[in-house]
């Protein structure tokens, strides 16, 4: 059986500008044949298992031939796999799309092209330039920059092309920037022609650099400006220092690295967007049901004596999902905890127990094991029977410190922590390339399993390739076992919440902004 082929526009870098029907594409996937602009984010949608090809060309040199290419998507449909062709921006603007279709067709392969945003409108609007403008401009053109001057010649009427609208959007264009701005003086565009390079638009590395045809080449130079970057040409490029809105985030140029379980990542991930930050999951752990019979019977033998408890004391959100799992597999009652007093570690614990119906006692002022007897200490009393639901690396300190108190202690293990994460190319090149530029770290075994994998992946000693990544911790615990890992101490949250976690990363970005 022949398979299909998605020829998929990936949007600008920014993850979440793909379109939704693109989105499905992956998802579905067997092969996934990607380039350089397409975001790395993307290939985390793929189903498990699935197969990553990199075609990816580069200004010096290209990865695979384009034709190569074609034949690469013409044989993984004969082999019967679904395919998808995953290119930056719109696969239908300087994407080589129809050459990839033609192939195809000719192969008698099933192919859908799925439209994606081009990146000669987003990466504009990204730095705060509207590619058209009542006051400025009311057309637009979108004109190759990549080739050798010869061929731009040839394919470009510079006559016609240089006036025929308000704004001209040049793609691949940086290398022959003067050659480009010196053809539009030349054929009657002002010297004093408003210019605009945007590097990277969309992502952590957006970079903006703003000249006039007269000048634009030698701020090039200066600056040592590279390619990818989207040229604008019109006086819409005026909007940009009152319309610029991406620079202006918290978190703009930051990208963060989230090791949290991918159960629990979202809105540690959703924060991160919302304030102009990039985030790159790569989950380091996953909680499931134990699965030892031995545990289970404990678990079944604490939950039949729910009447009996003075105290339940919940120190993480795991522990409450969990728990409410464990009571629904076992078909018990939460009517028995009618008598206990319910104490939760922190407000997104007591959140997730009020969502069940629970209201936990006042929070203690520190979201730790310590916190809790801090809070309660005076109302604990010898005698008294105390169920502790929790993960099987939590710290003895709470259990012991309880039993010294003359409790009768149950502590059960309600969910594992395991290793998770496969092996992930893509994070080895940003680390190696410095653009990872920090780490959350949400509990110790988040850091201790972060260190595992990147030893797994073959770096033998990781900690020089992150003495330059900031590392934030959610706790104090979580940040002495990173410390004790070797990391360098890095940003601790005021409060063990995601709130304070990512209030801290703002405040580290304005000051890294202010030096």
């Amino acid at each position: 059986m022949v398979g299909k082929v998605y020829l998929v526009g990936a949007g600008p870098g920014d993850a979440k500008l793909i379109t939704i029907k693109g989105m499905e594409c992956i998802k579905k996937a067997d092969v996934l044949v990607y380039d350089r602009l397409a975001s790395p984010r993307l290939l985390k949608w793929m189903p498990p298992g699935g197969e990553k090809i990199y075609v990816g060309k580069l200004p010096d040199r290209h990865t695979m031939k384009q034709e190569e290419i074609n034949q690469l998507l013409v044989d993984l449909a004969l082999q019967g796999k679904t395919v998808v062709r995953l290119k930056g921006g719109d696969p239908t603007i300087f994407g080589r799309v129809g050459e990839e279709a033609e192939l195809l067709r000719r192969n008698g392969i099933s192919y859908e092209i799925v439209p994606g945003i081009t990146s000669a409108i987003s990466v504009p609007a990204y730095a705060g330039i509207p590619v058209t403008h009542r006051d400025y401009a009311s057309s637009l053109s979108i004109i190759t920059g990549h080739e050798s001057p010869d061929k731009l010649d040839r394919s470009i009427h510079w006559d016609k092309v240089t006036n025929a609208t308000g704004t001209l959007v040049f793609l691949m264009g940086v290398a022959k920037i003067g050659y480009i701005s010196g053809n539009l003086i030349k054929h009657g565009r002002p010297p004093e022609t408003p210019v605009a390079l945007v590097r990277w638009g969309t992502r952590a590395e957006q970079e903006t650099l703003v000249g006039t045809l007269a000048d634009i080449e030698e701020k090039v130079k200066a600056a040592n400006f590279e390619s990818p970057a989207v040229i604008v040409v019109g006086d819409v490029v005026k909007q940009r220092e009152e319309l610029k809105w991406a620079e202006e985030l918290p978190l703009f140029g930051k990208r963060i690295l989230v090791t949290r379980a991918r159960s629990q990542a979202s809105e540690l991930v959703d924060r991160i967007e919302e304030l102009g930050g990039e985030p790159y999951e790569f989950p380091v752990i996953e909680t499931i049901m134990p699965e030892s019979v031995e545990k289970r019977q404990a678990i079944a033998s604490a939950l039949t004596k729910l009447p009996e408890y003075d105290w339940v004391f919940f120190t993480s959100v795991n522990g409450v999902e969990f728990f409410f799992r464990h009571l629904a597999e076992l078909k018990a009652d939460i009517r028995g905890l009618s008598r206990a007093r319910i104490a939760a570690v922190g407000p997104a614990t007591a959140e997730a127990l009020a969502q069940r119906g629970l209201v936990a006692e006042e929070l203690p002022a520190r979201f730790q094991a310590e916190g809790l007897i801090e809070a309660h200490g005076d109302r604990l009393l010898p005698g008294q029977k105390a169920l502790l639901p929790r993960g099987d690396l939590a710290r003895d300190w709470l259990p012991q410190k309880l039993t010294e108190l003359g409790l009768a202690v149950t502590e059960i293990d309600t969910y594992e922590t395991i290793v998770t994460g496969e092996d992930d190319i893509e994070l080895m090149k940003l680390l190696e390339e410095g653009r990872i530029h920090a780490v959350t770290f949400t509990s110790s075994s988040t850091v201790r399993n972060f260190l595992d994998i990147l030893n797994r992946m073959g770096l033998t000693d990781p900690l020089p390739l992150l003495e330059n990544v900031k590392m934030a911790c959610i706790g104090p615990i979580t940040q002495q076992t990173a410390v004790e890992a070797g990391l360098t101490p890095g940003l601790l949250a005021e409060e063990a919440t995601i709130d304070s976690l990512v209030n801290e990363l703002c405040r580290w970005n304005e000051q890294t902004r202010n030096r």
